[in-house]
Parts: structure tokens; C-alpha cells; sequence
């Protein structure tokens, strides 16, 4: 298990350089000296932990052309003759729960490998029809350059969970996803079952994070969806999270954390952004004020949700016009840079902290400070203002 970790990791800002994803592993892996390790079918190894948010909300300085990312840097124990000058965030000994990862490109795993490398152990729930493909991915080393933490070792994940968070126990499913082929061979994978294989394997977690969500409508303007496609999206999107914390929480240990994922349109209105996902989000962060009072008073567990910025993610691309959104946030908000998933992750890490102890109900907001924008400065209205620009 993870509680075995040996170092202690700083994070730092890596200089403005373009990186693709395919190269960010093997360049982690190269600057810090590690040897990747061949994956394992049964144990996918890992033994590091992130000790800082020194610099985690320091301004980022990038063209907006080039991604600049948020690497960590490896310090050792042996290193250790100096008195320690960083604030550790160090989850050691903690257990996380992501709902939501089928893939390796989205905030999930992303937020998956910070908890990891800060040294939590990890358990996935994956949508049921998904869940084939991400395994045998796993099992065959398809993951393997991204799941490279910072000290050069791959991120284990203990165990997949099948889940379907539209569900909240078996008798919730209807007839024809009980006998669809897609779900053939799973089981126990309502939210509820979850839970309980959960609580039966391990006992208990520290940590939840629900990183799903679903809008089978979600390209059609407002006063064009149906209701049935307006409470899907509902459903899939915000109760789900609501089921997840309801029936997770009595195995939650006292002090942990609970962190979902949101996004602007929640109080913006973002067009093309449809199908009531809007809506959906608005409801996750009302909910995530409620029950930080009732989860707090009675668990002590913090509730959070993380408003992130818009990422070229399996998911988003669905929608349609995510590299729209991207060139608008470059053009437009105070940081002129594509936002990494690794910087939603950290904060991630850093909420699930001790360090966030007196943080819950909040919004935190990752998008390169989109949301404080009132007006789109890259329009033509604006030609004739001294409007500051990136000088790189």
C-alpha cells in the first residue's frame, strides 16, 4: 500500500516548454531519474507522496500558445540534513474512491494520480459498459505512460469497481438494462452495492470523488429539451453525486473529504451548453453547500466541488465545440495558457488534505481565472482599449 511511501515531493512550476501529452511521462520520468516499471496485471505499483501547495496557487506565466505544466519535483528522505521548508500534503495511510474514470485523459485520473502521488491508495468505480475496455487497457500497459508519477513508479489502483451512479440499488434498474449485453457479466454495480462491496473489501475510505456526469441532450438549446433528456441530465449529473455520499458516508473515517466537479455554466451562460447540464450543475453546487452541513455535522467529512476549465477530455469532445471553449479561455481570461488536468488534480490533493481542514461548501474555482470575467475582451468592441496581453 501506498502508507509505505519513502519520499517526500515538493511541487514546483516546470519552465514554459511545449509538451504534448504523449511526451509529459517520459519527461517526468527522465527529470526525476526514475525507472518506469513494467506493468503488472495483478499490482500496479506506487510509493510516492506530494508534500507542498507552497507554490500551488502561484500566477503562471505561458504564451497562448504553449501548455505549461505542473510537474512534481522529487525530494528525498536522504536530502533531509536541512529542516523541512514546504507544507506537506501528505495523504499516506488514506483511502480514495473516484467515481467516474474510464479513461486516461480526464480530470478523474487526473485527480486519481495527485492522490497518488501524495500517497493515498486508490479505488475506481467505472461505468459498467465501459468498464471491459478500461480494464484490458490497464492489463496491457495502455495507461502505462500515464499513470507515471512523479518519482519515475506507476500509479496502482487496487481495485475497479463496476457502477452506474443512475442507480441507487438493483431494484432502481429497469428490465431492459438489466438483460442489455453491455451490462452482462457485472454485478453489484448500483451505487448502493458499490458501497457495500467497498465497505466489505476495505472497511472504510477516506476519501470520495465524483467525476461523472451525462446530459444525453446536451446539445439542444434549453427550450428544446425534453423533459425526459432535462432529468437524465439531472439524474447522471448531480444525484448522482447526492447517492454516491448518501450511501458512502458511514464508511467514510471521520476528517475525510468528498470533492465533485462543476463547471461555469452552473452561473454563465455558455451556449451550446445545453440539455439541462446547465441546470444539472447549478443543482451540484447548491447540493454541495447542503451537504457540507449535514455530512460535516454528522460524519465530520468536508464537502467541496472544484469548478474547473474547459479540457480536450474524451467526454467534452462529445459536446461538440471544446476547442472552441479552449481558444476562448486562452483569449480571454487573466492567465493567458490552456489549463492542465494535473493542476485540477493538485487541488484536488490539496482539498483532500489536512492542509483544507476548514474548507468545505465551497466552490473552488481551477480555470486560469475565467469566471471573474464580465465581458469577452477579444471582441471587436473592445479593439481600440490598451487592453493587457501576454508580453511572451
Amino acid at each position: 500500500m501506498a502508507a509505505s511511501a519513502a519520499s517526500s515531493l515538493q511541487i514546483t512550476i516546470a519552465r514554459p516548454s511545449i509538451l504534448s501529452t504523449k511526451r509529459i511521462s517520459s519527461f517526468c520520468s527522465t527529470k526525476f531519474g526514475g525507472e518506469t516499471r513494467k506493468l503488472s496485471c495483478n499490482r500496479l505499483a506506487s510509493s510516492c507522496h506530494v508534500s507542498s501547495i507552497q507554490h500551488f496557487w502561484r500566477s503562471f506565466t505561458s504564451t497562448t500558445q504553449k501548455l505549461q505544466k505542473v510537474v512534481t519535483k522529487a525530494k528525498s528522505e536522504a536530502d533531509d540534513s536541512k529542516p523541512a521548508s514546504v507544507l506537506p500534503i501528505d495523504l499516506r495511510g488514506k483511502r480514495a474512491f473516484i467515481a467516474g474514470i474510464a479513461d486516461d485523459n480526464g480530470y478523474g485520473w487526473a485527480i486519481a494520480k495527485s492522490l497518488a502521488a501524495a500517497g493515498a491508495e486508490i479505488l475506481v468505480g467505472t461505468w459498467v459498459p465501459a468498464l471491459n475496455i478500461f480494464e484490458t487497457s490497464l492489463r496491457r500497459g495502455k495507461f502505462d505512460e500515464s499513470r507515471v508519477l512523479p518519482d519515475g513508479s506507476l500509479m496502482e489502483i487496487t481495485k475497479v469497481y463496476p457502477l452506474d451512479a443512475v442507480f441507487d440499488s438493483l431494484e432502481d434498474v429497469p428490465e431492459d438494462i438489466k438483460t442489455n449485453k453491455r451490462y452482462a457479466g457485472s454485478s453489484k454495480w448500483t451505487v448502493s452495492e458499490v458501497a457495500e462491496s467497498v465497505k466489505e473489501d476495505f472497511g472504510s475510505i477516506d476519501i470520495l470523488v465524483h467525476s461523472l456526469a451525462n446530459g444525453p441532450e446536451v446539445t439542444k438549446p434549453l427550450l428544446e429539451t425534453s423533459r425526459r433528456g432535462y432529468l437524465a441530465a439531472i439524474s447522471a449529473s448531480s444525484y448522482s453525486y447526492v447517492s454516491l455520499l448518501k450511501h458512502f458516508l458511514p464508511i467514510m473515517n471521520p476528517g475525510g473529504s468528498s470533492i465533485s466537479l462543476t463547471y461555469i455554466a452552473s452561473e454563465r451562460i455558455i451556449p451550446g451548453y445545453g440539455g439541462g447540464m446547465s441546470s444539472a450543475k447549478a443543482a451540484l453546487e447548491s447540493d454541495t453547500r447542503v451537504l457540507a452541513f449535514e455530512a460535516g455535522r454528522k460524519q465530520k467529512v468536508r464537502v467541496n466541488t472544484i469548478s474547473a476549465g474547459p479540457l480536450r477530455s474524451r467526454a467534452a469532445k462529445a459536446i461538440g465545440f471544446i476547442d472552441m471553449m479552449i481558444d476562448y479561455s486562452i483569449a480571454n481570461a487573466p492567465l493567458q495558457r490552456e489549463l492542465s488536468a494535473d493542476e485540477v488534480g493538485n487541488t484536488a490533493a490539496f482539498l483532500a488534505s489536512p492542509l483544507a481542514s476548514a474548507i468545505t461548501g465551497a466552490v473552488i474555482y481551477v480555470d486560469n481565472g475565467l469566471n471573474a470575467m464580465g465581458v469577452g475582451v477579444d471582441s471587436p468592441i473592445f479593439k481600440d482599449l490598451n487592453i493587457p496581453k501576454s508580453t511572451e
